[in-house]
């Protein structure tokens, strides 16, 4: 039995592509080749991050739950390994610029930050009690 998308988690991985979309269109406008491609590669190897942990994540919770704990931390270690490898390769091989490439994994933390930030805003500031 699939489990049907939460609707915030929807939102985020719009959102995801949208933030990325916009900085790599900024960069290019405004910044060099090579900081606009740390940003792509960064933002790609952040996103689909994201998207391989919730995938993850799922199928683990629809396996059986006496496997639970070693499923999620093996698929953990199996992502980490290859994040690493692939950060070891663009800043070994030095593809790209470091601070794109770092503005770029930041995509997935800006995103949630600015989710979190227009959910509080959106809010009925009246229900929340003063102190």
């Amino acid at each position: 039995m699939r489990i049907e998308k939460d609707p915030l988690q929807r939102r985020l991985e719009i959102t995801n592509w949208v933030l990325l979309a916009l900085l790599i269109a900024g960069s290019l406008l405004f910044c060099s080749t090579r900081f606009s491609l740390g940003i792509i590669l960064g933002g790609l190897i952040s996103v689909v991050n994201f998207h391989w942990l919730y995938h993850n994540l799922l199928s683990v919770f629809e396996g059986e739950l006496n496997r639970l704990r070693s499923a999620v931390m093996r698929r953990y270690f199996i992502r980490l390994a290859v994040t690493t490898v692939a950060l070891f390769g663009i800043i070994a091989g030095d593809v790209a610029d470091v601070i794109g490439l770092v503005i770029g994994l930041s995509i997935v933390v800006l995103n949630i930050v600015l989710t979190t930030v227009l959910t509080l805003l959106g809010t009925d500031f009246k229900s929340v009690p003063m102190r």
